[in-house]
Formats: structure tokens, C-alpha cells, sequence
């Protein structure tokens, strides 16, 4: 069978069918397109029970550009093989897989639909109270039991070769280390801060360790990432949360993922000093956010440093004092990727709704220059903060 887009909900349906046994053959399915992302196309099929999943179906091409910008399809694949590692060991985090179909390029996996997405919770300003704990077990999690700390050499290397991912990879090196610090035609920059865009452009510190970062992020296969933790990629209500899409999952640096997911934290944070509502409440939310930060850091590391006591593989790494100077390092790290993600996300191609909702052009202006004074100062001064408690009381002076 060669491959086709589904291209009535009909085929959707059959597709469903043949591919789970997860509806009766007398029940009646409805269709919905729910997906609002760029590349692919996602599906939920239900019943009139309740009963639900989800079919994503990845084509040769973006799906919101089209055949002018091909892209490699074999990301579906990745995306389901990322899924299935991660649900080895952290399962009530990420959705479940129920089958891949290489042919059609497309995934039955489990609706999360329960869940909200992040990035509109904390737009919301819900306090969400298992969120930085989950976080930061899936971070240590998935990123630990895939690194050379805990795996074989052997099997190390199977997975590195297995999450080649080179087209996806790309769009990251260009998007989070190159566009912000040019004049590139593919940066929306506002009025409000262009001179802050430019002063970057010139800013020879800035992009020297911009360009340490790129470094580490192309030559550092640490973990497999999930390569594109943001707000939009996690979902979580009062009872727990999934993280979802790891289409961008690669080996690369174990910093990248807990700098991206932190730096979706604090540009909230920015975001919430000129969101609509009251001034105390939007303040209460902010303290909530570093608390969180704090939390989610200090799971990760503690979980992280716990793993490498019970479970480290390779004697020579096998040290408590290794773990400890290992985890400063991410830390360190953590914090310039954290830069990155605010620089490109509030002058780059890919803008956040934390500050794009923000309705008052000048108003708009002012948090987006508070998240590119947070992410230009985490990147060139990643090293001065000496842990995470440094970090949030900075953050909260600005």
C-alpha cells in the first residue's frame, strides 16, 4: 500500500477501524480536526459513548506552507518511537501508542482530551498542582534512562542512529540560534522593541555564546530529547499531565529540554506583568510561576542524581561527586537555552500567545522587552547564578 492523505473522514473512520479495536463495528464515529499546529494533520475519532482516540498523519510537506517545503515523513516515525521510550518510563506522562502505520505515515494513540493545553492554562493563570513535579520527573525520566548514564554503549549508539533527525533539526538550529541575531526575512519583530532586535544583531557577546550553545546542541548526543518541550506541547489539568508531539526528538545536550520548558515558564512570567486582569492576582501568578520553575528544577535534579545512585551502568560515571558536577553543568546550560527560547520566541518566526494576547500594542511592548532583557541576560550570564533559588530572585527583582 502506497502512502495517501486522508482525505474524508471516511477515511479516517476506515483507518480507525482497521487499526484499533477500539470501536465496535455497529457504533457510529465522528471525526473532528483538531490539530492547530504547523506541520501536521491530527485527528480525534469518537463515539456516541465517549470513547475516543487520536490519529495523527504526517505528510511529505508542511502542512501550513504545502508542497514548496517539503519535509521528510519519517518524523511520524520518530514521533512514535520517541512516544513509546518515553511511556517506558514515565507512562502516565505521555500518551499512549496503539499503532503505527510506516506506510501511511500516521499514529492511533490515546486522547488526552481531558487535559488543557498549557500554554492556555497559564494564560489563565491556573495553578495547576502537580504541574512542576511531573515536569520534572519526565525530564529526569526520559532524559536519564536514554543516556549513557543508565544505557549500554551499544544500545546508546542503536538510539542515536535510530533518532537521526536531521530535517527537524535544522529548523531548531536556524530558528533558536541563527534568525534572532540577523536581519533574517523570517523574524516578525514588533515596533516596540526593534531596537532591541538590533542592538542583538550587533551584540558580539551575546552571539558568542549563542554560538557556544548551537556548539553543544550539535555535538553533544547526551539523551534523546523530546526537542520541542513548550507550553503548546504539554497538556495538564488538576489531575496530572501528558506531554505530547515529540516529532523534533533527537540525542542531543540533556540541558536543551529543561532550558525549553523553563523558558516557556518565564516567558508567561513576562507575559502576565501586562495581561488582562488584576494587578495582585497577575502578581500572585508570577510568584506562582517561579515557585514552579524552582520546583520543576529541583525534581529533575534530584531524581536525576537518585537514578544515577540506583541504576547508573558505567562504573566510570558511577560517582556521586560525577552526578553533582554533571548536574551544575545542565544547570548552567538550562539557563542559556531558556534565553534562547525567549529571544526567538518573542523576535523570531514563532511567537507565544502569553504576550501576543496582550491586546495594547504598547503594553505588548513592554512585557516583550522584559522577556528579551530575561533571555539575553540567561545567555550571557548563565554562570553566575549558582542554583536555581538565585535564578527566581533575580527574575522577581526585574
Amino acid at each position: 500500500m502506497a502512502f495517501r492523505k486522508f482525505e474524508t473522514d471516511a477515511d479516517v473512520v476506515e483507518f480507525a477501524r482497521q487499526r484499533s479495536t477500539f470501536f465496535a463495528d455497529s457504533q457510529q464515529l465522528v471525526v473532528s480536526e483538531i490539530g492547530d499546529g504547523n506541520i501536521n494533520f491530527v485527528y480525534r475519532v469518537a463515539d456516541e459513548h465517549g470513547n475516543s482516540l487520536i490519529i495523527k498523519q504526517a505528510l511529505p510537506y508542511i502542512r501550513i506552507i504545502g508542497e514548496g517545503w517539503p519535509l521528510s515523513q519519517d518524523r511520524i516515525r520518530i514521533e512514535s518511537e520517541a512516544l513509546q521510550l518515553e511511556g517506558k518510563y514515565c507512562p502516565d506522562l505521555v500518551p499512549e501508542v496503539y499503532h503505527f502505520d510506516q506506510e501511511l505515515c500516521a499514529i492511533v494513540m490515546e486522547d488526552i482530551g481531558a487535559h488543557e493545553n498549557l500554554r492556555h492554562a497559564l494564560i489563565t493563570r491556573q495553578q495547576l498542582p502537580s504541574l512542576a513535579e511531573d515536569l520534572g520527573r519526565f525530564l529526569a525520566d526520559s532524559l536519564f534512562f536514554t543516556s549513557d548514564l543508565y544505557l549500554t554503549s551499544e544500545r546508546k549508539k542503536e538510539l542515536v542512529s535510530s533518532f537521526i533527525n536531521p530535517e527537524l533539526c535544522k529548523i531548531t538550529e536556524e530558528l533558536f540560534f541563527w534568525d534572532p541575531y540577523c536581519d533574517h526575512e523570517r523574524n516578525v519583530i514588533s515596533d516596540q522593541v526593534r531596537d532591541v532586535a538590533e542592538g542583538f544583531w550587533s551584540d558580539t557577546d551575546l552571539k558568542l555564546e549563542v554560538a557556544k550553545l548551537k556548539a553543544n546542541f550539535l555535538s553533544q548526543p547526551e539523551a534523546m530529547l523530546h526537542g520541542d518541550l513548550h507550553s503548546g506541547s504539554v497538556f495538564a489539568s488538576e489531575n496530572g499531565t501528558k506531554v505530547i508531539d515529540p516529532e523534533f526528538a533527537y540525542y542531543g545536550p540533556i540541558a536543551f529540554d529543561v532550558g525549553s520548558i523553563i523558558g516557556n515558564l518565564l516567558l508567561n512570567y513576562a507575559g502576565q506583568s501586562e495581561l488582562e486582569g488584576d494587578v495582585a492576582e497577575r502578581k500572585e501568578y508570577q510568584q506562582w510561576l517561579l515557585d514552579a520553575v524552582g520546583n520543576l528544577w529541583q525534581t529533575f535534579a534530584s531524581r536525576f542524581a537518585d537514578h544515577a545512585a540506583s541504576h547508573g551502568n558505567d562504573p566510570s560515571l558511577a560517582m556521586p561527586e560525577y552526578t553533582q558536577w554533571k548536574l551544575a553543568q545542565i544547570f548552567v546550560d538550562t539557563l542559556g537555552y531558556a534565553g534562547t527560547e525567549m529571544i526567538r520566541r518573542t523576535i523570531g518566526l514563532s511567537h507565544v500567545a502569553d504576550i501576543e494576547s496582550i491586546a495594547d500594542a504598547e503594553a505588548r511592548g513592554r512585557a516583550e522587552r522584559l522577556a528579551l532583557k530575561m533571555g539575553a541576560e540567561l545567555i550571557k550570564q548563565r554562570t553566575r547564578f549558582a542554583d536555581v533559588d538565585a535564578l527566581t530572585s533575580w527574575v522577581a527583582k526585574l
